[in-house]
């Protein structure tokens, strides 16, 4: 007969959930949420209205990134990890024209995404995880600032797309309102006064 450990469920703590998931913080959360998705729209946007991106010239621009970021895997103080360089040489740099299409449309979509507010975590989780990309392979520019704000909007999930299509969208997908652990609080309460204030 095997024993079995008891799960312990910590308290979420307050100031955790007055920053994160109370609904007095969902304007400060909807304005981090448009700006950052602004950001994303406005790159997107020029990477597909613009060229070397899709269509035809599609892979120019990436492949002139790609191997800039090759030059910074070099030399005694290399700004790109040996392993990113590998991935870059052998898996991105061949499919460059796939890479320029999903980059181009990626951060256009999470650019609407996130400034309609609609599935907000996991719009902000894979625009941190471009900036990501893009900041192993040795490029700064608003990267960290843009990382950054994704980290805190998928931290704010709850609460970030409240004014905006998750009102509707998260509880007919299974996240059920005012579960702080799953959802989010409906218009009209905090999600700590769902659970009692504690």
């Amino acid at each position: 007969m095997s024993r079995t450990t008891p799960i312990v469920h910590y308290p979420e703590p307050r100031i955790s959930q007055f920053l994160f998931a109370s609904r007095t913080m969902a304007p400060f959360w909807t304005l981090v949420r448009i700006y950052l998705g602004w950001l994303w729209l406005t790159s997107g946007w020029g990477k597909v209205t613009g060229g070397g991106w899709i269509g035809a010239e599609a892979g120019g621009a990436v492949r002139g990134f790609l191997n800039r970021a090759l030059e910074l895997a070099g030399g005694e103080r290399p700004s790109v990890p040996g392993w990113y360089a590998w991935l870059i040489e052998n898996v991105f740099l061949p499919n460059a024209a796939l890479m320029s299409h999903v980059v181009a449309f990626g951060e256009l979509l999470v650019g609407l995404a996130l400034i309609a507010g609609f599935l907000t975590g996991a719009s902000a989780f894979f625009g941190g995880a471009m900036n990501a990309a893009f900041l192993l392979a040795g490029t700064v520019s608003s990267n960290p600032v843009m990382f950054i704000l994704a980290t805190w909007v998928v931290l704010a999930w709850r609460v970030a797309g409240y004014y905006g299509l998750d009102y509707w969208v998260l509880p007919r997908i299974g996240a059920p309102h005012g579960d702080l652990g799953a959802g989010r609080p409906r218009r009209g309460e905090d999600a700590s006064e769902s659970h009692g204030g504690g």
